[in-house]
């Protein structure tokens, strides 16, 4: 068992953000549970941390199944030979006391004399910072816990330097819970676990992928996840998106993934709980909670994918044998419009404003909401020609035109990076673009929604678009507007409030499709007609037969 010592910590701001979020005590048990962390376990020989201890909700559950374990398994041995058994940290020192008295008054209902109940207690709840904490080795076997949620912009930018100094996976926007992870991963020692119950973005957004790096490159395996978002796992309502997690340092084997409804509830945590410890390689099919066992977790940084736990089997499949909607076989292509960095000034509906050829009818998210392509009649002022950008002396209207405007132009970080290209957009004009075809798709929608624009146009930054030189865009359209891809997007995606889907590049290029030449003539023409119709039902029935499925994975 390390000795753990906690780091001289950064002064927090005058009123602190701890992300306190209190859960319920079924929820606790079933995380030890699925842990081992059991009165089965001779747990006197184990070291368990709670690396937040709020109200103690885990560490009361802790402290009972560390007492019950001790009458079990080591009955005579001496009271204080439980002090290095267990730790918990917590920043406030209200917390830190009320923890003590609950450990002291279970410790005292078990027959500990009171004199050494309060030392055990205080060895055990300890006030410090667990990002800064220091260790000698990685000899925990179990961390355990309900770490708080803080976004970076409430943390003190002072605390938030120090905690991404000795956590490296805090990049980016992460949130204070991927620190938490993180350090609770490197203290395990083999074998050691890991159980959350927290929020699962990191799983899925940029911010976690030095995390999902972490665990895919040093040994670490998921054991299990359940996907909590719309059941009550809190004492109060939270927009959370929790998930239990179960993490070990080891090899990956198999993994459990599970999906708990708003129904869920402890009757239905406990058949989770026995379904899922049983090793058994059926799925489970409860009203509240489904759940099935993937041969293997995902083994890249990518983001990993969301949904039932058979519908994430279908995504496994689709995997090992379909080909990527981005593709050199059939030059298949997904990318972004162009970004000008102050489209105040390069982005205008006055098509005189400067020489004809410097302007470029301009695709806006406006021009496809009705579902057919229709031009708002904005265009790009355009730098670029097909040899790169052009040289301003030799068009004197948009050298004019930029210099007038040139103390907007000029701030941008792109026109300080050189001061000769200040006149360029952010974004490089492909001039070759301009004579495609392609299906344009805005990132933030309820449902995928692809409108085929035709060549002579460019996308604005604020559209995603495909083109292709194999599939006829109608028929590509149908299969981008059927439920089958919008759910791969939707497992691989961030979703934002009001369950709006994210169709960025990032996403689309996790898509699946079919092989073209393994799609009858028939169904094509039926994407196409659906396409051309707007009719998703009609894009899904004839996708199903494109994947050769009778029906989508529920």
């Amino acid at each position: 068992m390390s000795s753990l010592t906690v780091a001289a910590p950064v002064t927090p701001s005058p009123v602190p953000n701890y992300g306190a979020v209190y859960t319920r005590r079924w929820v606790v048990e079933l995380i030890m549970d699925l842990c081992g962390y059991s009165a089965e376990h001779d747990l006197t020989r184990a070291l368990a941390v709670e690396p937040s201890v709020g109200t103690g909700a885990f560490l009361s559950v802790m402290v009972e199944r560390l007492l019950e374990s001790r009458r079990r398994h080591a009955t005579h041995s001496p009271w204080q030979s439980l002090s290095p058994c267990l730790r918990a940290w917590d920043l406030q020192e209200h917390h830190v006391q009320a923890s003590r008295d609950i450990a002291r008054a279970a410790l005292v209902s078990a027959g500990c004399p009171q004199v050494d109940a309060i030392e055990i207690a205080r060895q055990w709840v300890r006030q410090g910072d667990f990002l800064l904490l220091k260790h000698e080795d990685k000899t925990i076997d179990f961390i355990l816990g309900n770490p708080p949620y803080i976004r970076m912009e409430d943390i003190d930018p002072d605390l938030l330097s120090a905690y991404r100094s000795t956590c490296s996976t805090m990049g980016g926007r992460a949130d204070i819970y991927v620190g938490f992870f993180e350090k609770a991963l490197d203290l395990l020692n083999q074998e050691g676990i890991l159980g959350y119950i927290c929020a699962d973005r990191w799983m899925r957004n940029q911010y976690g992928k030095q995390l999902r790096r972490k665990i895919v490159d040093e040994g670490y395996s998921v054991d299990f996840s359940l996907i909590m978002h719309d059941a009550p796992a809190f004492l109060e309502s939270v927009s959370a998106y929790p998930a239990i997690t179960v993490l070990r340092r080891g090899i990956q084997d198999t993994a459990v993934a599970g999906t708990a409804s708003e129904n869920f509830e402890e009757s239905a945590a406990n058949e989770f709980k026995d379904w899922a410890l049983k090793n058994s390689s059926h799925a489970l099919n409860h009203p509240s909670v489904t759940g099935a066992r993937l041969p293997h977790w995902h083994g890249t940084d990518d983001s990993w994918p969301e949904g039932s736990p058979a519908f994430l089997k279908w995504l496994e499949l689709l995997t090992e044998h379909q080909r990527p909607l981005e593709d050199d076989q059939t030059g298949t292509r997904i990318s972004i419009g162009v970004a000008t960095g102050a489209d105040a000034i390069y982005v205008t509906t006055d098509g005189s404003i400067v020489e004809p050829e410097r302007m470029l009818p301009l695709s806006m998210s406006a021009d496809i909401k009705s579902g057919t392509f229709t031009w708002g009649g904005r265009y790009l002022i355009n730098p670029w020609d097909s040899q790169g950008l052009v040289d301003l002396a030799d068009w004197p209207r948009l050298r004019g035109y930029l210099s007038r405007n040139g103390s907007a132009v000029k701030a941008r970080a792109i026109a300080r990076k050189n001061e000769m290209t200040w006149h360029r957009t952010i974004d490089r004009v492909s001039m070759a673009l301009t004579r495609e075809p392609m299906l344009l798709l805005q990132d933030m929608k309820s449902h995928i929604h692809p409108v085929l624009a035709p060549a002579g146009f460019y996308p604005h930054h604020n559209l995603y678009y495909v083109t292709s030189r194999d599939w006829d865009l109608e028929a590509l359209g149908g299969l981008l507007l059927s439920e089958a891809v919008e759910r791969q997007v939707a497992a691989y995606c961030v979703k934002m409030r009001g369950k709006t889907l994210r169709f960025q590049a990032q996403y689309l290029r996790r898509v699946r499709v079919p092989a073209l030449a393994d799609v009858p003539a028939d169904v094509l023409c039926e994407l196409k007609e659906a396409f051309r119709l707007r009719s998703r039902a009609q894009a899904s029935a004839a996708a199903l037969r494109a994947y050769g499925l009778t029906e989508l994975p529920a």
